[in-house]
């Protein structure tokens, strides 16, 4: 039977987060403080162009508007691609997610602009990324708004101390890992326009990322999402997202302050007031919400309409103040009440059109944007496996020493570990945004993207191999 409460004093628990938080912590500060500005960069590897034909189709219309047949035919390709690869991802035990991640990449650069550029530029001419960058942010923000959603502080609560000790660990030691690697990888991956601590903290965010809703789909398939490994580690994942949000929250604004006309002083200001407002305020009339929910068993159509309200409100804020649309969609996931029978309503009423048919675009965008071409040669596959190695070394190391020191056995440990060394969709976000605010260049977010799908994959083997069926 897994334990994973820690049966040791407050002093020593103390002691432990000291050692095990606050030394990762003071080495990432330490890095960033002693290569701020960093010398500049003494190679940047060329880029490797999307191959599209010249005659590649235009907007159809003089006002702007988008070619429908063209998103018609592309969304066609994207659910019929995202659909088949996934069902091919859960016949090998892989999460579905993993396929429809893979199904994006083949779609773009990586594999039919390689095989077959004319039909790649037909299908995916860059007069279209507009729309479907639009489409998919939109998917992203109902996702986010979703994860919130189930984020319960209640359940966190139950964890006690542990959770929050193995998840901050989870969380401290991937970012100093990733600082660090950024000292090797900044000369070689980026170029003199981006400054050193904006990458080493992002390359420290992106190594800690936990993917929370592919961790819940991999422990309910394995029926372990109620036992005590289950448990322990979704709490720990709920902690990572609140904290890897923020974390990522500051290194956006960080980024931004140079290019954004709202001082760094003043989002930092607004966010306090925003999410005292979202706490003090708006959870009472929420909370309406929910009772007419449970009165009826079902929401008017105003007050779905009112919700969305409230989301797409909450996005536009933190986009405002410099951070970006996710946060506040997140934001206004976590505030909303949390019974489970409204909890379930909303995602229900959310899920369908997010999975099927705006999160695939997510991934056939993020697909266009990645070029395994990029990664090359042996220099090349050599920094993106040390990527890899970087990041479950942190992610997974990080939390299973954490736990082994708690008193948990090796076995234990690492299937925790394993769990939480899932990176998944929350990892695409994550360099989507870092590629937006041009933190990181095409070929790292390449390499990223590698790692993202090497650790998610990776998941359920280790799962099978550390925490073997019937276990508990």
């Amino acid at each position: 039977m897994a334990n994973f409460a820690l049966p040791i004093s407050k002093r020593r628990l103390a002691l432990t987060y000291v050692a095990l938080v606050g030394l990762p912590v003071a080495i990432l500060l330490a890095v960033v403080a002693a290569h701020g500005v960093g010398p500049a960069p003494i190679h940047v590897p060329p880029s490797v162009p999307i191959p599209v034909p010249t005659s590649a189709p235009r907007q159809s219309a003089a006002n702007g508007m988008p070619n429908l047949v063209l998103l018609v035919a592309q969304l066609t390709l994207i659910i019929l691609a995202t659909r088949a690869v996934g069902w091919l991802a859960e016949r090998i035990r892989q999460p579905r997610v993993t396929g429809e991640l893979l199904a994006g990449i083949l779609l773009g650069p990586s594999l039919l602009g390689w095989l077959a550029p004319g039909l790649s530029g037909l299908l995916f001419p860059p007069a279209s990324f507009g729309i479907l960058n639009a489409l998919s942010q939109l998917g992203l923000v109902l996702f986010m708004f979703m994860v919130g959603l189930e984020l319960n502080v209640n359940d966190l609560r139950r964890q006690g101390p542990s959770a929050v000790l193995i998840s901050h660990a989870s969380i401290a030691a991937p970012m100093a890992l990733g600082a660090l690697l950024a000292l090797y990888l900044y000369p070689r991956l980026s170029d003199p326009s981006v400054k050193f601590a904006g990458f080493a903290l992002f390359m420290g965010a992106a190594m800690s990322v936990t993917a929370f809703p592919v961790l819940a789909r991999i422990l309910s398939e394995r029926k372990l999402l109620h036992s005590r490994l289950g448990t322990m580690a979704i709490a720990c994942a709920a902690i990572d997202d609140v904290t890897g949000w923020c974390v990522l929250a500051c290194i956006v604004a960080q980024v931004r302050a140079g290019e954004s006309s709202i001082p760094v002083w003043m989002t930092v200001a607004g966010l306090a007031a925003f999410l005292a407002l979202m706490l003090l305020v708006a959870r009472k009339p929420l909370a309406k919400i929910e009772r007419a929910y449970l009165a009826r068993g079902e929401l008017t159509d105003n007050l779905k309409a009112l919700l969305l309200l409230v989301l797409m409100m909450s996005a536009l804020v933190t986009e405002f103040l410099g951070l970006h649309l996710l946060f506040g969609a997140f934001i206004a996931g976590a505030i909303m009440p949390k019974n489970r029978q409204f909890v379930a309503y909303l995602i229900g009423r959310f899920e369908s059109l997010t999975v099927l048919m705006l999160l695939p675009l997510f991934f056939a965008y993020t697909g266009l944007r990645t070029s395994i071409g990029q990664v090359r040669g042996m220099a090349g596959w050599w920094l993106c496996g040390l990527i890899v190695a970087v990041a479950v070394a942190g992610k997974l190391g990080g939390t299973s020493l954490t736990a082994r020191l708690g008193g948990s056995s090796w076995r234990d440990s690492l299937a925790l570990g394993a769990l939480m060394n899932t990176r998944g969709l929350m990892e695409l976000v994550v360099l989507n945004i870092g590629l937006d605010i041009k933190v990181i260049s095409p070929s790292l977010y390449s390499m990223l993207v590698v790692m993202a799908v090497a650790t998610t994959m990776m998941t359920p083997p280790l799962l099978h191999w550390f925490y073997p069926p019937g276990r508990e």
